[in-house]
């Protein structure tokens, strides 16, 4: 059994091609799993769900960026924080445009009862009995994820009876690796809105059988310069915003 975990392509379809022809090079994948935030930040929302819904065997969940977009949530100043700070009224109106182009974008295009209809977690066994979960983030909320330096009552926290042996997940677009009180958990990075300085896009292919699982992590490199013209073309409304992941000078 062969699974590949997705995570954070943020309706970035240059990446996730890039992404999916690196799975066709390393032989395929029996099924695949994507952790939330699909659509929402990028410039292609369409383009990336069309492209999910025609991969064979896929396991999808919901991330906090795609709440925004179906549900209205959003990250970024409160309205009272403006009220007492008007300097930050333009970030406030770009992350309001930017959820209400995509959420458009979906809508016009009949994707939006199926992005708002897709689950919060996804869970099966292994071939050798082991539990597995996935998120975007944790069963506690979309926006708390496992880390580098989580402590392990925190851990338990977030994933309040589990009842996985372990747990991917997405949402912090960095790569982490713990084992907790006996519970494993992979956060995967992005595929697109990379953190660091690192701007490849990053996936995990899980190998499985009988005898046991590993996790093989991958780093793909993808045309950054056709993903700037990109978002430039699509006149998204957070577009300078949206730069700055790959224009770092």
């Amino acid at each position: 059994m062969r699974i590949a975990m997705l995570s954070d392509i943020h309706g970035n379809s240059i990446a996730l091609d890039a992404v999916l022809d690196d799975i066709r090079s390393q032989g395929g994948v029996d099924s695949y799993w994507i952790l939330g935030d699909l659509f929402n930040q990028g410039f292609d929302p369409v383009g990336v769900v069309e492209r999910i819904s025609k991969l064979p065997s896929t396991r999808c969940v919901s991330g906090n960026t795609d709440r925004y977009a179906i549900t209205g949530g959003r990250r970024g100043p409160s309205v009272e924080r403006v009220m007492s700070d008007p300097r930050l009224l333009n970030s406030l109106v770009s992350v309001e445009q930017g959820n209400g182009w995509a959420r458009g974008a979906i809508f016009a295009t009949g994707w939006f009862g199926w992005l708002r209809d897709l689950p919060f977690e996804q869970r099966m066994s292994l071939p050798d009995g082991t539990r597995l979960l996935g998120v975007h983030a944790s069963l506690a909320s979309d926006e708390l994820v496992v880390v580098e330096g989580t402590a392990a009552k925190e851990a338990e926290e977030m994933f309040p009876d589990c009842q996985a042996d372990v747990i991917f997940a997405g949402h912090a677009h960095l790569e982490s690796d713990l084992t907790l009180d006996g519970v494993r958990y992979v956060t995967l990075g992005s595929l697109s809105n990379p953190m660091t300085a690192d701007l490849r896009a990053k996936y995990a292919i899980l190998d499985a059988d009988e005898s046991g699982y590993q996790v093989v992590r991958r780093h793909v490199e993808f045309d950054y310069q056709r993903v700037i013209e990109a978002i430039r073309a699509a006149h998204h409304p957070s577009e300078a915003w949206l730069l700055k992941f790959y224009k770092r000078s």
